[in-house]
């Protein structure tokens, strides 16, 4: 098991390096301008000058991704288990879910700024409304794949239906929610970039609005490195709740 903690350490971190040496090259080979392409050393030599003002702008972000993540999941689960107990409410209201989710993002951020503002309200309602989507489908598909013999088993011993679910239902999709989660967190990211974008003062996603517009390249691939990590670190959280919470799921230690 060590031998293969180290190779997935080892194998992402020879990927890194050689990316960065083609990167280098490339720009050199071809002779690019800054503007264009900066070289990975220029890029980390600004992440080292502009590191408080990424650090700050970052913890805005982490911020709006992590409330809007929560309330996916406060929301989501909920949704699920109403949809995929009732008929009705799924057939009323997954038609609805598939229709929002069809709206580009891009388009509903002016209308969600309006409402909110441009604090963190509006990038918190821009990556609920672009996460909760896969919480929902994951979790209602996790709960319809109980298997039947369980539930068989839990009606002939007269379970109620609040044992049932707390005893077997949930425990079993589990798994299922949590590939939803790791779908939903990094959507979270995408969807704050979009509002920081849109008409956001505050984070990475303004910060690179601002560095483009002054022709700033260095630091506007900083903040996308920023981002980078940022998602990075929010999916390892949850990879590590998921291998925390259900270890006999533990797909990284296989």
């Amino acid at each position: 098991m060590n031998g293969d903690i180290i190779k997935k350490i080892i194998y992402p971190t020879v990927g890194f390096i050689i990316t960065i040496f083609l990167w280098d090259r490339y720009v050199v080979i071809f002779d690019l301008s800054e503007v264009v392409l900066p070289r990975p050393g220029i890029i980390f030599e600004s992440i080292l000058s502009e590191y408080p003002a990424l650090l700050s702008e970052g913890f805005e972000t982490l911020l709006a991704c992590v409330y809007g993540f929560i309330l996916s999941i406060v929301i989501g689960i909920p949704m699920a288990v109403l949809m995929t107990d009732s008929k009705p409410l799924n057939l009323m209201f997954y038609p609805l879910l598939i229709a929002t989710q069809s709206v580009p993002k891009v388009a509903i951020a002016p209308i969600l700024l309006v409402w909110f503002g441009t604090g963190i309200e509006s990038k918190l309602a821009i990556a609920f409304f672009i996460s909760f989507f896969p919480m929902i489908v994951d979790t209602a598909t996790g709960l319809r794949s109980t298997p039947k013999e369980l539930l068989e088993l839990a009606r002939s011993l007269k379970c109620s239906y609040f044992q049932i679910f707390v005893k077997i239902r949930f425990p079993s999709a589990l798994p299922h929610i949590f590939s939803g989660a790791k779908v939903a967190i990094t959507l979270a990211v995408i969807g704050v970039v979009i509002g920081e974008f849109v008409g956001g003062s505050d984070g990475l996603g303004s910060l690179l609005m601002v560095a483009n517009s002054q022709i700033n390249a260095p630091l506007a691939w900083a903040a996308l490195v920023f981002l980078s990590f940022l998602g990075i670190f929010l999916y390892v959280l949850v990879v590590l709740a998921e291998n925390l919470l259900i270890p006999w799921n533990n797909t990284y230690s296989k």
